[in-house]
This record gives structure tokens, sequence and C-alpha cells, in this order.
């Protein structure tokens, strides 16, 4: 394995400093979860076989990532403790159903109350807001981490489009910023141009013929677009943005069918936006609702050589 960057090992730090913060702020190191007589682990296996009604213990052993010998181990307790019965399948006998019984349902009962009580003592010490922050960081977690969403029909539909709130425009221009210096490596003047157009749009904003749209996912913003008044006739698109933790479930389409909808009402004849061709993933969201490249000029701008475009839309 290479050595790794220092900061690469300053990252590496900061995860591990965390984990050990969180798994002793909630007692996970201590021999019983809660002062009860499984550890986590086993909390957890009991929490999926009630969870799941009917569950193999390969099935559950797959989603959990737990070694089959240990996870046999736990089950064999389990049954012999009486909290879980095991039932073979009658279509393939070398498989057997778990299900939880009574007094296994008592006990996760119980440790479900304790579990409460406790989240409740850490969100009780926080304001409505620095919880509000507290579920949505976890939630970002969570989905940087976790693995990618098998069907992403679904996972659109948790993806919402909605007007600004205060602080987004702000938001707009600081996650262009570092998005693009991150993936295209611009800088120079980028920052100051998102600002001035943020800054345009509010100072001359037009709800009759103008919008924003922020698109909100688990209560953080993971996207956002403007239409904008360009003359009588015409709108124009600009500061579209996805998320890398929203990209793959066609949010970049949603907002731009947005736009082109919201121009229909208003009377626009058309729509016109600035990209450049780098932006592959913008170009193809363009060309598919119908832009066409009708301009392209080759410049340097904000400090990287790049090919400027002009899309239209016809309405």
């Amino acid at each position: 394995m290479p050595a790794l960057a220092h900061q690469d090992t300053q990252r590496v730090d900061a995860v591990r400093r965390f984990n050990r913060f969180y798994t002793q702020h909630l007692g996970v190191l201590n021999d019983g979860f809660l002062d009860s007589p499984f550890s986590l682990t086993q909390a957890r296996v009991l929490y999926e076989i009630r969870e799941r009604g009917s569950s193999t213990a390969t099935d559950i052993g797959r989603d959990l990532g737990l070694d089959a010998g240990y996870l046999s181990r736990v089950v064999s307790q389990f049954e012999k403790s009486g909290l879980i019965r095991k039932e073979r399948s009658p279509t393939d006998g070398r498989q057997s159903f778990l299900s939880i019984t009574a007094m296994g349902r008592k006990a996760m009962d119980h440790l479900e109350r304790r579990t409460v009580r406790q989240v409740g003592d850490v969100l009780h010490r926080l304001s409505d807001p620095e919880q509000d922050r507290l579920v949505s960081a976890m939630r970002s977690v969570e989905r940087m981490i976790g693995p990618a969403p098998k069907d992403t029909k679904e996972t659109a539909d948790d993806i919402v489009l909605r007007e600004p709130k205060p602080g987004d425009l702000g938001w707009i221009v600081a996650r262009h910023a570092t998005l693009y210096q991150e993936e295209y490596g611009w800088a120079g003047n980028f920052e100051g141009l998102c600002a001035q157009i943020v800054a345009d749009y509010a100072a001359k904003f037009d709800p009759a013929r103008e919008r924003c749209w922020i698109a909100e996912m688990d209560g953080e913003n993971v996207g956002s677009v403007f239409l904008v008044k360009d003359t009588d006739e015409t709108a124009r698109i600009r500061l579209l943005l996805v998320d890398p933790v929203a990209r793959g479930r066609g949010l970049g389409t949603r907002l731009t069918d947005a736009c082109v909808r919201f121009a229909r009402e208003c009377g626009y004849r058309g729509i016109t936006l600035w990209t450049h061709s780098v932006l592959l993933p913008a170009r193809h969201i363009y060309a598919k609702a119908g832009f066409t490249l009708t301009s392209s000029e080759k410049k340097k701008s904000f400090g990287k050589n790049v090919v400027s475009e002009i899309w239209d839309l016809k309405l």
C-alpha cells in the first residue's frame, strides 16, 4: 500500500478521532450495550431479525457484513435463550428462517426505550437549529460513505425543489467556488463572477419573470439553478449546480426542465445560457432538453484555457 500524503493522513486521523469520540460517547465500548446483556453487534442482529419478520442468517450476515461463523454463534445463542426461533425452509432444507419470539421482542422493546432516551438526552442539550444541523450532518455522512442507491428513480423522489431561504444565495456562491475548483481547477475571478450573478438576481429580482430553485435532500442543499430575464423575449439559465452527493438521480434534468416550464409560462420565446465545453454533464442535459450550441470561443478564464459556449432554445 503506497504511503499516504500528509493531507490524506490528516483526514484519516480525523475520521479515527471521530470514531473514538462517537463510540465512547454512546457507550458502545461497554460490555453490554446500554446496560443490556447484548453487545452492539448482537443488539443489531436481534434488531434485524425483529424488523425483517422472517429472514435467513445468510441475508442478515450479507447485509451487515458479518462473518458467517460469528453470526452462526450469535444466532445459536439467541435460539438457546428463547429470543428467536428457527424454522427450516420448506423448499430448501439447507436454509432456516429466523423470527423473533415474544421474549425477544420484550428484550428489544426495553433496549429501544433505552436507546430513545439516550439519543433524546443528547439532542435535548442542543437548540432546535443545532439539532437540525446535527441531523443534516449525519445524513451527509450516511450518503457520502454509504453504498450507491440501487434505484435512482426512487431516490429522485427524495429531492425537493423549493424557493431559496435565507443563507441559500450565499451557499450557491460558496458551493460553486469550492466545487469548480476541486473538479476543474477554476479559480481567479470565478467566485467573484458567481457572487455578481447572485447579487444582480437579488437586487433586480422580478418575481413575475424570474425564479431560483434550490434542490434539497434530507434537509441539505444539493443543487440550484436560476432563470432570469435576459431580454423581454429571452430568458437566461444561470448557475446550474448538482452536488456530487445527488448526482445520478436526474436532478440536473429536473432543474433544467423547471426553468423551461417556467419560461413558457412567462411567455418567453427562447432561453439562452452560457457554459463551457469541459462541463460535459451539463452539456448533455442541455442537449437533451432541446438546446443547441450556437457559438463557441477559445479563451483563458478562471486560470484555465477554456472553450466558452452559448446554447439556445426556441420556445
